[in-house]
């Protein structure tokens, strides 16, 4: 069964997911003292965050301990992948080489990452989605 579409996250929810998915799961003061240098924000407004996070189904609780304990419901990839799809959609018209483009101008990759992404390219022209190899 597929699990139901997540909000996007915010960028204060994003900065909480980004410590859960370094540490894994975590308290509340685990993560606000994680976050603290960086964000400047108070234990009671990463409490807040993390609670309303979970009423939206980004995160899971375990209440079983006397400090609840949070993880992320879906993973770094996942959650990456569902806001360039809001952001491919939005801004693009669904044009992902138009995104790839813009996102390769913003910002000059590394001959690592060139690497990477050519190594991507060479997958997907040679996998089973291309009508070439069937």
């Amino acid at each position: 069964m597929k699990k139901p579409k997540l909000p996007k996250p915010t960028e204060a929810e994003l900065a909480i997911l980004r410590v859960l998915w370094q540490r894994g799961r975590s308290t509340v003061r685990e993560v606000w003292e994680q976050i603290r240098p960086s964000q400047q924000t108070g234990y009671t407004t990463v409490l807040k965050t993390m609670q309303i996070m979970f009423e939206k189904g980004l995160v899971e609780r375990d209440e079983t301990e006397r400090s609840h304990v949070y993880k992320a419901a879906r993973s770094e990839e996942h959650t990456q992948r569902q806001v360039v799809r809001h952001v491919l959609e939005r801004l693009f018209s669904g044009s992902a080489p138009k995104l790839v483009m813009q996102a390769l101008a913003a910002k000059k990759a590394t001959p690592a990452e060139l690497a990477e992404i050519r190594k991507l390219l060479e997958e997907m022209e040679g996998g089973e989605g291309n009508p070439e190899n069937k």
